[in-house]
């Protein structure tokens, strides 16, 4: 029977281990890989506080190293599902069963991706789902930015900023975003809408290090297609949190509800990082959501 059961190996994860154990919880976590977390596939990270550059995967390591440091537990296993007693959890896994007193869920979500040609290829060399994350990298740049929604349309701002032209590809005739954000971005000189059109291609160069050099656009309607030249991908079709195995309550969409303490529907299971409902999807909130639901398991541990 442990305190503390952490389901998830990434940013929010490893930092709700790091606090768990601190707290004198007897803690483990369970990935079903060796390093997980979006951050890992990003080429270059410049936003987290401490480091001005660092590589994604360099920083899951320090992450790693950090928890280990401390004597955090992880163990591999895919988790099938959660049973939920008035004294403990019972969390079923490919590798065996573990009972524990608290579970903090820190899955995280993965975007959601189109799966068309030249995507998967060039992902961190073009293509990226992250204005905050990569849109440094574009400066003075065109780009194209795929999606009609809020995050779309506030991340084509950002970008707006950096990027030398910023191309709104939309698959209708309008925008999903709220109206000030739709006000914004048809205010700004360098932003251009192209609506009733998907991306069917994006096209790079062949060499190891090759990057994106142009995208293939159809038209809807007509069933038009043309190339044009851009140095990135940004694609916000959606996100996926990987939340099915819980049984709290949720989003339409598959977000776990939490307050600010991080507890869920679910009396001892609590909620960290991308997964849940939050306003910002970062490494510096989801590290921040960890430490936070390591609390309050301690508390609720230590009511007994």
């Amino acid at each position: 029977m442990y305190d503390l059961v952490i389901i998830g190996n990434g940013p929010a994860g490893i930092s709700a281990g790091i606090y768990a154990v601190r707290y004198g919880l007897d803690t483990l976590v369970l990935e079903k890989d060796v390093i997980s977390g979006q951050i890992a596939s990003t080429e270059i990270v410049e936003n987290y506080p401490g480091f001005s550059s660092i590589g994604g995967m360099e920083l899951m390591d320090k992450f790693k190293e950090h928890a280990e440091k401390v004597g955090v537990i992880t163990k591999d296993g895919e988790i099938l599902s959660i049973k939920s007693d008035v004294n403990k959890k019972i969390i079923s896994t490919d590798e065996g069963e573990f009972e524990t007193k608290t579970i903090i869920v820190a899955t995280g979500a993965n975007p959601r991706h189109l799966g068309i040609p030249g995507e998967k290829e060039f992902a961190g060399r073009g293509v990226s789902y992250c204005a905050t994350c990569d849109g440094p990298f574009f400066r003075g740049k065109n780009i194209v930015v795929i999606g009609g929604g809020d995050t779309a349309i506030t991340d084509a701002l950002i970008l707006s900023k950096i990027a030398s032209k910023v191309y709104v590809v939309h698959r209708r005739d309008k925008l999903r975003a709220s109206q000030i954000l739709q006000d914004r971005a048809f205010s700004k000189d360098n932003i251009e809408f192209i609506f009733d059109t998907v991306l069917e291609e994006i096209v790079g160069s062949d060499d190891v290090n090759g990057s994106v050099k142009k995208v293939v656009l159809k038209n809807v309607k007509s069933g038009d297609s043309k190339e044009m030249a851009v140095d990135g991908v940004f694609i916000y079709v959606g996100i996926v949190p990987n939340t099915d195995f819980v049984n709290v309550d949720k989003t339409e969409a598959g977000f776990i509800i939490t307050n600010d303490k991080m507890e869920t529907s679910v009396e001892g299971i609590y909620a960290a990082g991308d997964c849940r409902v939050t306003p910002l999807r970062q490494v510096v909130t989801a590290v921040s959501d960890g430490a936070i639901a390591a609390a309050s398991a301690h508390e609720f541990v230590s009511r007994g």
